[in-house]
């Protein structure tokens, strides 16, 4: 641990003011708390609002795994891991079933929560309705008052302009029959397991200054009509090419000798346990 800094870098205060916007979140699924986001040492849009949240709840017992797009290995997931490390001592790890807090960008780890883990996540835009609406003062309003004709109207330009719901990620959710709220940049696949997990998911945004939660088994249900039913994508007659997996979520490769594509686990610690196991048992 590096003694320069306080424990988690931020001093007493701003975690305990970090903790009551995370509480009230708690208390009100899906929706969007204030807090003052503070000064970070990386940019804003690097994750700053989901690293915020991750300082002011860690201590000195908890197991800390870091992913960015389904990698322990990237560039943003290694830096955050090494800043939470170097200023509170914490052991790391790569395995989703060993870590109490999980902070992640763009994916719901695909090996299912538990009671007492939390997931954190990454949030560039967390208003819902920005897309159609610009004012921040209407937006609360329209929360208020449970209207949310835009947001379907959005998905229905989409399906007369393309045929589907062409949200290829941060699909819009129901939380708890009350707030439409924005997933992170999460693909279609990962929405359903937003949906009654056993983990606390909590959501920060830096640079929009928003913290909000997902409780543990609460109702969330993707945005979708009676007669055009929300889908993931699909992978269907696909498998990983490492570990033979096909009901995982699957990033689409092309080998660049034979320019033929295949597909390989986009959750890279998962794939590669998977790998383990099949070995242990001796199977090809």
């Amino acid at each position: 641990m590096n003694k320069t800094y306080n424990f988690a870098f931020f001093d007493e205060g701003s975690k305990r003011e970090i903790r009551r916007a995370t509480l009230k979140a708690i208390a009100i699924p899906g929706y969007q708390v204030p807090f003052a986001s503070r000064e970070m040492p990386i940019g804003r849009g690097w994750g700053t609002g989901g690293l915020q949240l991750t300082l002011s709840l860690i201590g000195k017992d908890d197991v800390l795994k870091v992913i960015d797009q389904g990698s322990d290995e990237s560039v943003n997931a290694v830096n955050i891991k090494k800043l939470v490390s170097d200023t509170t001592g914490v052991r790391t790890t790569d395995r989703t079933k060993e870590a109490s807090l999980i902070q992640s960008r763009h994916r719901v780890p695909e090996v299912p929560l538990q009671r007492d883990q939390i997931l954190v996540l990454q949030v560039p835009l967390p208003e819902p309705l920005r897309n159609f609406e610009p004012s921040e003062h209407e937006t609360k309003k329209l929360h208020a008052e449970r209207e949310y004709s835009g947001a379907w109207l959005m998905l229905f330009e989409q399906i007369m302009k393309y045929g589907i719901m062409a949200t290829d990620a941060d699909h819009p959710v129901m939380v708890h029959d009350r707030y439409v709220m924005a997933p992170s940049p999460i693909p279609r696949f990962d929405n359903a397991k937003l949906d009654g997990n056993e983990a606390l998911i909590l959501l920060g945004a830096g640079r929009e200054k928003k913290v909000y939660a997902v409780p543990p088994y609460t109702n969330v249900s993707s945005l979708a009509f009676d007669d055009y039913e929300f889908e993931i994508e699909s992978f269907a007659n696909h498998s990983c090419i490492l570990c033979g997996s096909n009901d995982v979520f699957l990033d689409e490769l092309v080998d660049e000798e034979s320019g033929e594509a295949y597909f390989q686990c986009n959750d890279t610690s998962n794939c590669l346990e998977m790998v383990n196991q099949k070995q242990s048992l001796g199977v090809n």
